[in-house]
């Protein structure tokens, strides 16, 4: 990874969605670890031309069959991830700055990945923005969990965090 300028080394090392080095990401990949989820995640950042600069996000999710205890049929599983792609695609306004996101979403060894990408002047805004798209996922994911399965880590805890913040433990 390229030499960051200071301001963004440290809106990136200031925010509480990150690790505070750069390091491996996804797929051992540079980047910026994300640790508010459970999922494998990172945003990479790079100074574009006129300050501007670009945030490379991307995040790797267990497929809903890789986290289910029970055997999943396979016509679930492809409409489970046709669903996942079409919300994802739907990403609309989450960022401050209104980007236009054109996430991808691919399926590969079980695991769903979501990349997207945009450039910000504002690296504070641009690091806010990065981070409320691995947030977006998380909870796109979450909606996607189909009732009437067992399923093992991360989905349990996503679950139980969902509850607790809704005010509802143990319903």
């Amino acid at each position: 990874m390229s030499e960051l300028p200071g301001r963004v080394r440290r809106a990136l090392r200031d925010h509480d969605a990150f690790a505070d080095d750069a390091g491996d990401g996804p797929a051992g990949g540079d980047g910026y670890p994300v640790t508010s989820t459970p999922f494998d995640a990172a945003v990479s950042a790079a100074e574009r031309d006129g300050g501007r600069i670009s945030f490379d996000v991307t995040v790797r999710a267990p497929t809903i069959d890789g986290v289910a205890d029970d055997h999943v049929a396979d016509v679930v599983v492809d409409g489970w991830y046709g669903t996942f792609e079409r919300r994802i695609a739907a990403i609309g306004d989450v960022t401050a700055a209104g980007h236009d996101l054109d996430p991808t979403v691919a399926r590969a060894d079980g695991e769903v990945v979501v990349e997207a990408s945009f450039a910000d002047l504002d690296e504070r805004r641009g690091v806010n923005d990065a981070a409320a798209v691995v947030d977006f996922v998380e909870g796109t994911y979450v909606q996607g969990v189909i009732p009437g399965y067992d399923y093992g880590e991360p989905v349990t805890g996503l679950i139980d965090r969902a509850r607790a913040a809704g005010g509802s433990e143990g319903a």
